[in-house]
């Protein structure tokens, strides 16, 4: 029978018939109810969110909720409290949930990377530590799980090595997520250094506060597991992850909205600027004071921050946005050239962006006359 002190007497049985306290049991409960419940809203929350039902970040999502947490503290629950005598069935639902929870948590961080990293190589390297570490963790604990349970008179070779994978696959799955959260809060801070914007700062402030409170809970949850709190802690994962997955929805969130609006603004001048009436702004990407030249424009575009990356905003918000903004989101990469020439009806007007005061004269000319 289950005792609260060893993962491979943990993973064996249940707790009816125990010295498991009536409070360990209501704690265990309750906490299946909060992983099911955060686990619910945050399904109803991506469905109302996304406008396009694809791509790696929703399905990441959707499987770590739907396939991960639900299944996964079902699993245990029928488990720990003998709601089945189909041993192999409350161990198939913990162990699909606990595959789609942990490697689909990392791959929803891992989905929306790009947007604050540029580089190819950090970022393939991440997505081959995920895969690794899925196939080496994964699988060990798997087959020592199912052994555990099924393997009758023969299952104590399993339960030792059960109790000692335990600790390994927990280690190995924090110092990922360590490492991957650890990538979001350097670059949050390079971004910081670079923008002096105070209403990006506060959006970028929480960035970093909230990837740290997924640190702080990994390292709660890893304790726990060298304290051999053994049925707490997996009762108390599927709570975290479920609170996780929640901070990380909004951390992803707020981080495509920062992405999305790092471009020129009107008051982001040193000194008042004029523009003419039919001058959209908001479309408006360089500083139109000085005209650009070759060697500036050579420069901006080799060292332009990751974030700045057109392609990669438009895809992020194309899944993220309602539809009716996906065309505002393609017009942010636009700029003005040092001379437009725009047709207003009959007239053909000339603008030097070149002159500080931004002049521009209207010269009567009908587009159709050829010049005398």
């Amino acid at each position: 029978m289950a005792n609260i002190t060893a993962a491979g007497e943990g993973i064996t049985g249940g707790i009816t018939g125990t010295n498991v306290s009536l409070g360990m049991k209501i704690t265990i409960a309750t906490l299946a109810g909060i992983t099911w419940y955060n686990a619910f809203e945050l399904i109803i929350l991506i469905f109302v969110t996304f406008a396009q039902y694809r791509g790696l970040y929703f399905w990441s999502l959707i499987v770590s909720c739907a396939v991960g947490l639900i299944p996964y503290s079902l699993g245990f629950l029928l488990k720990f409290f003998d709601l089945t005598s189909a041993t192999w069935l409350s161990v198939t639902f913990l162990t699909i949930g606990w595959w789609s929870m942990v490697t689909g948590q990392s791959i929803v961080l891992y989905s929306r990377l790009h947007l604050v990293i540029s580089n190819q190589r950090i970022l393939r390297r991440v997505l081959i530590m995920i895969l690794v570490d899925a196939v080496c963790l994964h699988l060990p604990t798997t087959v020592l799980t199912y052994g555990s349970n099924l393997a009758g008179d023969r299952a104590q070779p399993y339960i030792n090595g059960y109790n000692v994978m335990e600790k390994i696959q927990m280690t190995g799955f924090c110092l990922q997520e360590f490492i991957i959260s650890g990538l979001y809060i350097w670059e949050t801070v390079r971004m910081i250094h670079l923008d002096m914007d105070r209403t990006k700062r506060k959006i970028q402030y929480q960035l970093i506060i909230i990837n740290l409170l997924i640190i702080v809970m990994d390292v709660g949850l890893l304790v726990a597991e060298y304290r051999d709190y053994y049925i707490m802690e997996t009762m108390l994962k599927g709570a975290v992850y479920s609170i996780k997955l929640k901070l990380e929805f909004a951390v992803l969130g707020k981080l495509i909205h920062l992405v999305h609006n790092h471009v020129w603004k009107p008051e982001s001048f040193s000194v008042p600027h004029e523009l003419p009436d039919f001058v959209d702004a908001t479309r408006v990407t360089s500083d139109l004071t000085h005209a650009p030249t070759a060697q500036t424009h050579t420069t901006s575009r080799t060292h332009r921050p990751s974030w700045m990356d057109a392609d990669a905003i438009s895809i992020a918000m194309f899944e993220h946005s309602p539809p009716a903004d996906l065309q505002g989101s393609s017009e942010i990469s636009n700029s003005w050239s040092s001379e437009t020439r725009i047709a207003h009806h009959d007239d053909h007007m000339t603008i030097d962006f070149s002159d500080p005061w931004c002049q521009y004269q209207r010269k009567p000319a009908r587009l159709s006359e050829k010049p005398g």
